[in-house]
Order: structure tokens, then sequence, then C-alpha cells
């Protein structure tokens, strides 16, 4: 028998390694002459580079970058197996992590940071670039992603931009004659998991904002800058590149790769399953054991679990996904390909315990599971 565990991260817990070696360790104490092969997982957020570096032997470079709220942070990307290919979770530089709940600013939080760590992949060679969107403080648009990579914002009266995202509202033009020229040769694709465009009811400053920290009087200012930003990008791309889908992800950083840099946004769980080969790992499997921290109502809109059942089904294989809890809208899962669901909690429980025990309960729950299916 083959069993191919292809877990995400268990976030606060467990890397999509590790989750994937204690349920391993609970399904070999029943079935010890399986076949077992593990293909780390992601979805493009917290935790894609790590599984893409565990899956292809690649190596973690850690740089130091300004952080949202410009003081210096450790910073992360990771380069693959072979070598050109550099993986960056923008929230390794600008994540919201970074920045205590009483400092958070939307007006002046920076995703100049998540440039920086762009350069350091283009300094040692790399030729392709995957960047996960997701878990950001930032809401400037990009712009300071942009600025570290020599992109000029300038007002009417040819005055840069200063880093406050309420300029955006003086925004007449925007100069790329400085932008570093090894962009041009380096092939970037995005891993973008939200369809927002960048402004209205469903745009960045709406929907994101009030994550980090924005006010309704703040929003309404956001919203009109990232109008104005939205504006100039269209007119400079020659389409209306505010409304494509996933042009709101990060606070808006989607609009600068789709609008100036002419990047390719993708969900993010199918560009990790094309990476690590998923489906090669299938070939005369006999069941697919997935996994994440939580699933729930989110888990349909292009999580870990349904791409890999996704991927499975095409194959008729069984999916049984393990996860930490399972919330309300969980049972929509089944409809994308998820056969069974298993929690590894049970009633009322305590989240820090959880945590702290996360890999013996998830190996315990794995051997439950084994021994049902044995019987």
């Amino acid at each position: 028998m083959k069993i191919v565990i292809a877990p995400d991260s268990f976030k606060g817990s467990l890397t999509a390694a590790e989750a994937a070696e204690a349920i391993e360790t609970g399904f070999r104490a029943v079935y010890p002459d399986a076949e077992y092969v593990k293909v780390p997982m992601a979805d493009g957020g917290e935790g894609t580079v790590q599984s893409l570096v565990d899956a292809t032997s690649g190596t973690i470079i850690t740089q130091l970058v300004s952080g949202p709220m410009g003081d210096m942070v450790a910073g992360f990307f990771g380069i693959l197996g072979d070598r050109q290919t550099a993986v960056i979770e923008m929230a390794a530089a600008s994540g919201i992590h970074w920045v205590r709940p009483k400092e958070r600013d939307v007006f002046l939080a920076s995703s100049f940071g998540t440039g920086q760590l762009i350069n350091a992949a283009l300094d040692r060679g790399c030729d392709k670039l995957i960047v996960g969107l997701g878990g950001s403080a930032t809401n400037d648009g990009g712009i300071g992603m942009m600025k570290a990579l020599g992109a000029q914002f300038f007002d009417q009266d040819g005055v840069q931009l200063t880093a406050d995202v309420r300029a955006l509202l003086q925004l007449a033009s925007i100069d790329l004659q400085y932008l570093d020229p090894r962009l041009d040769k380096t092939e970037i694709v995005v891993a973008c998991d939200v369809d927002n465009p960048l402004c209205g009811e469903n745009g960045a400053a709406r929907v994101f904002g009030p994550q980090k920290g924005a006010t309704e009087e703040d929003i309404a200012v956001l919203d009109q800058a990232l109008t104005r930003y939205g504006d100039i990008l269209s007119a400079n791309a020659g389409r209306d590149i505010a409304s494509e889908p996933g042009a709101g992800a990060a606070g808006g950083m989607g609009a600068a790769f789709i609008g100036l840099i002419d990047a390719v946004l993708k969900p993010g769980v199918d560009i990790v399953i094309e990476i690590v080969d998923l489906a090669n790992s299938l070939v005369d499997a006999n069941l697919v054991i997935t996994g994440e921290g939580r699933v729930d109502n989110q888990t349909i809109h292009g999580k870990t679990p349904t791409g890999v059942a996704k991927v499975a089904k095409s194959c008729n294989l069984p999916v049984i996904c393990i996860t930490g809890s399972v919330e309300d809208g969980a049972d929509f899962t089944h409809q994308l390909g998820i056969d069974e669901i298993y929690s590894v909690t049970e009633g009322d429980y305590d989240l820090t315990e959880v945590l702290i025990e996360a890999e013996h309960k998830l190996t315990q729950a794995a051997q439950k599971i084994a021994k049902s299916l044995n019987l």
C-alpha cells in the first residue's frame, strides 16, 4: 500500500514537513509495511518558503531588511534546489506580525522591505521569483516595494512623494527608468489567493484595512488614495489594473506586480503543487492524507487541503484531511474532494496546550484513523 501525505503547516506549532512526519509515525504504527511518500505543502501564505525549501532540498537565507514601520527586522527568503528560483513571503519583511497592535498605522506602514528581499534574491543570481502575498501590515499599494526596486513617484510639480500613503492623493506620474533592469530578465510569479480589486467595497482598504488598524475615516482616505493610484497605473498600462482580480491583495501590492512589473498572479496552492510535482507522487498511490491547522469556510478558497484533493480526485484517490480544529463551513470541503475530516481536538480544549502538544496529538490522531481503516 502506498500512502501520500501532503499537509500544510499547522500554524503556530508544526511546519508542513513536521506535520507530515507526525502523520506518518501514527500510520506506520498500524501499517508498518506501507510505502509512505511525504510531500510538504503550502498555499502561498505563511510557511510557503519552508515547505518549498524542504520539498526541493533548498536553502533559507536570512536578510536584514526594513520592517513595516521602518525599523530593521530579520527577514528571510528561500532558494530552491535548482539554485535559480527564489521564494519570498512578503510577510517575512512587511508582515503584520512585526507591528504591535497599538503601533499599527496604515498610512505609514511600508512594503519597502519586500523590495529589499527581492533585491537580495536577484543579487544571489536568481532568475525566477515566486512571491507569496498575505499577512501584510501595509496598505501602500506596493509603492514601498517599488521604491526599493528603483521606481519613483511624483506629484504634478515633479516632487517625489513621501512614504505616507496619503501622498498618493497627489500622485501624477510614475517613473520606471531607474527600475532594476534585472527584473526584465526575471520570471515573477505571484502567489495570490484572493480576487479583491484594488478599490471600492471589496478593495484593499475596505476589506483588509480594519485588521491593520484602519478606522472608518482612515478607510475612506485610503480608498481615495488607492483609487488615484489605480487610475495612474491603468493609464500607464493601457488597461484597468485597479479592477483586475488580485489587485487588492496584500494592501494593493497585487496592483504593483501586475501594473508595474508585469508579473503573473496565480493561486498559491497551484504554484506549490506544480513545484513539488504532487501529481507524480500520486502515481500508484492508494490513499492521500492532507491537513492544516484549521478547516473552515475559507478552506474551499484555494487552501492546501482542497488543492491537494483536486489533484487526488483526478486520480480517483480517497482523501483524508486531518486538522487541528473543524469550524463552521467545513462541510463544503466534501464537495471539493475531501472524503473525511478528522480533528485532533474534541469538545472544549486549551489552545495553548494543543499547540505545545501538536506533534503528539497529530500522531495520536493519525494512529486512530489508521486503526479505523484497518478494521
